[in-house]
C-alpha cells in the first residue's frame, strides 16, 4: 500500500488475483528445487544450495513482475482479456515444465533439455508407456491439482475473500505509464540474469537453471553447439558402403547367433564380479569362450549400440534413429554381408516392433525377416518385464519352428530380450532372489538372473536340434545401468563405467572350444571382424572400424564414447585413463582406471592443462568426424 492508503500500481483486486497464482507457483518451483538441490551429490553445504537457487528466484521475481506490469499497462477491454488469458495458458506451462523437470531428473538424475523435449514431442506414441511407468498416480493426482488451481484458483479466491467481506478492495490507483514500464524494464531484467547459471558448483550450469529457463538456453546452446562444432571440413572416414566377404581355404559356413543382453553391465554379471551370483551359466561359458575382460558399448542406447554391434561401424552420435531411416546405415552390416554368402537372416525380440522403428532399423541391417512381440505368439502366458516388453523367453518357440523350416541353409539369427530395462518389473519363472537391499537393483539383478536362464534355453536349444557345434554364439550387453553411483540412474546417460562396460563373449562350440581371455579393452565394433575371422572370410571392398579380438594387441589403443542425448557428454579411455567431457555444462573429469575403477576419485586437477586440452581436442575431432561421415553418406532427407 501506498502512503496514503492506496494500494501501488493495481487496485485490491488486481494484486490478490496475481499474488494468489503468483506465490503458490513460485513455492511450488521452490519446494522442487529444493529437493533436487540437497539431494544432490555434488551440492556442498548452505552456499551451493542458495547458488542453485539463485535462478529460480530471479525467474520467479521476473515472471512476478512482468504480469504484474501488463495487469497495470491494459485495464480494461479486450486487451485485459488476452492479458488474462496469456497469465494463465503460462502459469500452466510453467507447472507442467517445472513438475515434469522434476520427474525427469528423479527418475534420470538428468535435466531435461531442449533435446530431450525435441526428441519425445513428435514421439508421443512411442514414449506413452515410458511416460505411464515414470508417472505414478500421486504425481498425476498433483499435476492436475496443480493445473486446475492454476485455471481457476485465483478466480474463485478472489471471489471467496470478496463475498466473505474478508478484505475491502481499494481502487485502482492512477499511475503514470512509465510507472509500469519501468517495472517491466526490471522484470525482464531479472528474468534476463536468471539465464545466466552459476559456474561455481560441479553440479552444472543446467541443474543451476530454472527448469523454464533451462529449455530456453539448452535451445540456444544446442544450436550454438551445431555451429561450433563442425560437421564439414574434417577428416571423415570412409564407411565400408561396398564391402563383401570373400570365401577362403579356412571359411566355414557356420550358423550365426546374436543373444542380445538388454541393459546389463558388466559389474551385475558373475563372470565379471564373482561376488555377486546373477549368472552362473554365464560364468561356466565364459570358460570356453572367446571373453572380453574389458569390453565397452559406445552410446549407452539400444538402437545405438545394435548398429555397432551389427555393421561394425560407430552409431550417428545424435538422439535421432537416423539409422532407422532409408539409407541411413553408411554401410554392408553382417547380416547384409552373410546374406551374400547364402545365410538366412532373421530378427526375434521380445520388445514392441514400433519402438524406435526397430522394424526398419532391422532391415536396414540386412535381416530378411523380423519378428517383434506383436508377432509371437501366447503372450498371456508370458510376464510383462517393463513398459514395452515381455520375458525372452516368449522367442524361443517361434524360433525353434523357424529353425526346423530353414535347415538346409546357414543362418544368422538375433535374439534381442529386452529383459533387464526399466521399470525392472518382477519376474516370477525362475523365482525371486534377495541380492540386495535396494529395492530397484534388486529387481534389475533378478532380471539379470532370468537374462542367464534365458542364454541356457538358448544353448540348450541349439543342443537339442543338432546344431550346437555348426554355431557361433555372440553373447554381449548392449549398454549398463546406473543405479546413483553417479547420481544418474538408467543408461542414455550414464557415461561411467556403469553405464558403459558391458559383457561380451563369443562361443564357438566347433571352433575354440578351449576359451580365451581378451584382457585389451574392446568394444562393439570388434564383433563383426571377430566373427568374420572366426567364420574364415576375407573381407574386400570396404574397411571397418573394428578389429577382431583375435588379432594381436593394439598399444595404446583409444576407445570413444558419446551419451545418447545431444551435446550432453563425450568420453574417451586409453592407457587406462578416462577423460569425460561435458559440453562446457559442467567440469572436465578425469579418472584412472588401474586405480579407481569405480570412478571415485576425480583426478582432472591433477594431470595438466596440456593433457586436458589434447584429450578435449581429440573426443571432439571424433564426434565431429562420425557425425560428418553420416551427413555426407546418407540421404539429406533423413538426416
Amino acid at each position: 500500500m501506498s502512503r496514503r492508503g492506496q494500494p501501488l500500481l493495481l487496485g485490491g483486486r488486481d494484486w490478490l488475483y496475481l499474488l494468489g497464482l503468483l506465490i503458490p507457483l513460485f513455492l511450488y518451483d521452490l519446494v522442487l528445487k529444493g529437493v533436487l538441490v540437497f539431494g544432490h551429490p555434488d551440492v556442498d553445504g548452505l552456499s551451493d544450495a542458495i547458488e542453485l537457487a539463485r535462478s529460480d528466484i530471479l525467474f520467479n521475481l521476473g515472471y512476478a513482475g512482468l504480469w504484474i506490469a501488463l495487469f497495470a499497462i491494459f485495464r480494461r477491454g479486450l486487451p485485459r482479456r488476452v492479458i488474462m488469458v496469456l497469465f494463465h495458458v503460462s502459469a500452466v506451462l510453467i507447472a507442467v515444465i517445472t513438475t515434469t523437470a522434476y520427474v525427469y531428473y528423479q527418475k534420470t538424475g538428468t535435466t531435461l533439455d531442449y533435446g530431450v523435449v525435441a526428441y519425445a514431442l513428435p514421439r508421443l506414441d512411442q514414449v506413452s508407456g515410458l511416460i505411464g511407468s515414470v508417472a505414478t498416480p500421486v504425481m498425476w493426482a498433483g499435476l492436475i491439482a496443480a493445473i486446475l488451481y492454476v485455471l481457476f484458483g485465483p478466480y474463485a479466491l478472489t471471489r471467496l475473500v470478496a463475498h466473505r467481506g474478508l478484505f475491502r478492495f481499494p481502487g485502482s490507483p492512477r499511475v503514470p505509464l512509465a510507472v509500469p514500464c519501468g517495472v517491466l524494464m526490471i522484470a525482464l531484467g531479472l528474468v534476463g540474469f536468471s539465464l545466466v547459471a552459476s559456474g561455481r558448483t560441479r553440479a552444472g550450469e543446467s541443474f543451476a537453471r530454472d527448469a523454464v529457463v533451462n529449455l530456453i538456453v539448452s535451445k540456444v546452446d544446442y544450436e550454438e553447439m551445431e555451429r561450433s562444432i563442425p560437421v564439414s571440413n574434417v577428416s571423415v572416414p570412409q564407411p565400408p558402403l561396398h564391402a563383401r566377404l570373400v570365401p577362403t581355404p579356412h571359411t566355414r559356413q557356420k550358423n550365426v547367433v546374436f543373444i542380445h543382453l538388454e541393459s546389463t553391465r558388466a559389474r551385475s554379471v558373475t563372470p565379471y564380479n564373482p561376488r555377486i551370483p546373477t549368472t552362473p551359466y554365464l560364468e561356466k561359458l565364459s570358460k570356453k569362450a572367446i571373453f572380453a575382460k574389458n569390453a565397452y558399448t559406445i552410446v549407452p542406447h539400444t538402437s545405438k549400440a545394435i548398429t555397432a554391434v551389427n555393421c561394425g561401424i560407430y552409431p550417428h552420435l545424435t538422439s535421432k534413429i537416423t539409422e532407422a531411416s532409408p539409407g541411413g546405415i553408411p554401410a554392408m552390416c553382417l547380416p547384409r554381408l552373410l546374406a551374400g554368402q547364402g545365410y538366412d537372416t532373421v530378427a526375434f525380440q521380445s520388445a514392441t516392433g514400433t519402438f524406435e522403428d526397430r522394424g526398419p532399423l532391422d532391415r536396414n541391417f540386412g535381416y530378411e525377416q523380423f519378428f517383434p512381440l506383436e508377432k509371437l505368439p501366447d503372450k498371456q502366458n508370458f510376464e510383462k518385464v517393463n513398459y514395452f516388453g515381455r520375458e525372452d523367453d516368449i522367442m524361443l518357440k517361434p524360433s525353434e519352428r523357424w529353425i526346423e523350416e530353414h535347415r538346409g541353409r546357414p543362418f544368422m539369427m538375433y535374439y534381442l530380450g529386452v529383459t533387464g530395462h526399466d521399470n525392472y518389473l518382477p519376474i516370477h519363472r525362475y523365482g525371486f532372489k534377495h541380492y540386495t537391499a535396494n529395492a530397484k537393483l534388486n529387481r534389475y539383478l533378478n532380471d539379470v538372473n532370468y537374462s542367464d536362464h534365458f542364454v541356457h534355453n538358448v544353448i540348450d536349444l541349439y543342443r537339442r536340434l543338432g546344431i550346437y557345434r555348426n554355431t557361433i554364439f555372440v553373447i554381449y550387453g548392449d549398454h549398463g545401468e546406473g543405479f546413483g553411483e553417479h547420481g544418474l540412474y538408467q543408461h542414455d546417460d550414464t557415461i561411467y563405467q556403469e553405464g558403459l562396460r558391458i559383457p561380451l563373449m563369443i562361443l564357438d562350440p566347433g571352433g575354440h572350444p578351449k576359451g580365451r581371455v581378451v584382457t585389451t579393452p574392446t568394444d562393439e565394433l570388434d564383433i563383426l571382424p571377430t566373427v568374420v575371422q572366426l567364420l574364415g572370410y576375407r573381407i574386400e571392398g570396404g574397411r571397418y572400424q573394428g578389429r577382431s579380438m583375435l588379432a594381436p594387441p593394439e598399444p595404446h589403443r583409444t576407445l570413444y564414447f558419446s551419451c545418447w542425448d545431444d551435446y550432453t557428454c563425450l568420453a574417451s579411455i586409453k592407457d587406462g585413463m578416462k577423460y569425460i567431457y561435458f559440453f562446457g555444462n559442467k567440469p572436465e573429469e578425469v579418472y584412472d582406471l588401474s586405480t579407481d575403477p569405480y570412478e571415485r576419485h576425480d583426478i582432472a586437477a591433477r594431470v595438466g592443462r596440456a593433457w586436458l586440452d589434447e584429450r578435449r581436442a581429440q573426443v571432439k575431432a571424433w564426434f565431429s568426424r562420425i557425425n560428418a561421415m553420416y551427413e555426407q553418406n546418407t540421404p539429406a532427407s533423413y538426416r
